[in-house]
């Protein structure tokens, strides 16, 4: 039963105009990745659907990745391999187009499991990947505008001014991207990300951390997006798949790994899309808005929803 589901990220969409746009996205990505499913690989389906998702500027992950708090886009991807718990990853990585494409080549060129910073640009120049600049101006004009409430609210600690600002601009927290597929044989999942505004220079949020953001193994697979820490601290993509060992079908487990970030963590934090080895889909979010598309086989169009 081959499956492929994707997300453009939890969080709130405070300009309504922008939903259609932003469901376009999702389907258009989801589409992108079934095709290359539909030829037998969830790997490259993975990798397409987030690549897709990574050239939107809509999305916040490669072009139109939101900026630090000292204005560069370091981004965050990840992807795994449920059958053989291959891994790659990229952390703080800046200048490229297809961060999931260079998590890609860590996986299958090196011996490694994450590269970050310096390290991570100069493998991408190794690999053949072009300097790329994925800042957009209307990144640029938010960060700005960010920027000026952030400093303007006095000294109190970094993440407490930052909450006060996400309170306030809720839709600072559209974030991450990911793709989760089934081929028949094996699960994969991939997420990307340009992580959450005013982030702190060097901040690594749960995309690149296995098991984290992003986990697959032989039962099933799962992409978080949302607040990063959070799913840090419950590596979440991990515990989700253990929902599914334990007996959970990928819709339920979803529903099990957002109740326990709501748990820990109150509501606004989380959301997550899974596919478990039976080509069942699940998705399940605390937020207002969480974008999403999957195809399974047998249907004729995708299913979109917000």
């Amino acid at each position: 039963m081959l499956a492929i589901i994707v997300h453009g990220g939890a969080g709130t969409i405070r300009k309504e105009e922008r939903i259609p746009k932003v469901l376009a996205g999702v389907r258009e990505a989801v589409m992108a990745g079934w095709n290359e499913l539909r030829n037998g690989s969830a790997v490259d389906a993975v990798e397409e659907a987030v690549k897709a998702l990574e050239d939107n500027p809509l999305f916040n992950a490669g072009t139109g990745s939101v900026l630090t708090l000292d204005g560069k886009a370091e981004m965050d991807a990840a992807i795994v391999r449920g059958s053989t718990l291959e891994a790659g990853a990229v952390a703080g990585i800046t200048n490229v187009r297809h961060p999931i494409s260079v998590a890609r080549m860590v996986m299958e060129k090196t011996d490694h499991a994450v590269l970050g910073g310096e390290g991570a640009v100069k493998f991408a120049r190794l690999m053949g990947f072009e300097e790329y600049n994925p800042v957009t101006e209307e990144r640029i004009k938010q960060w700005k505008e960010l920027r000026k409430k952030l400093v303007e609210k006095g000294e109190v600690r970094h993440w407490k001014k930052l909450s006060e600002l996400i309170k306030e601009h809720p839709e600072v927290l559209r974030s991450t991207v990911g793709a989760v597929a089934f081929d028949g044989n094996e699960v994969v999942a991939g997420t990307s990300t340009g992580g959450v505004f005013l982030k702190m220079f060097g901040r690594i949020g749960d995309t690149p951390l296995i098991g984290a953001g992003t986990y697959a193994n032989e039962v099933a697979g799962a992409s978080c997006t949302g607040l990063g820490e959070v799913a840090v601290r419950l590596v979440l993509a991990k515990s989700a798949t253990d929902f599914v060992r334990l007996g959970m079908d990928a819709r339920g487990a979803s529903e099990a790994a957002i109740n326990l970030a709501t748990k820990y963590f109150g509501p606004d934090t989380m959301g997550i899309i899974m596919v478990d080895s039976k080509g069942n889909v699940g998705f399940a979010k605390n937020t207002k808005h969480m974008s999403h598309a999957y195809m399974r086989e047998g249907m004729k169009e995708p299913e979109v929803g917000i």
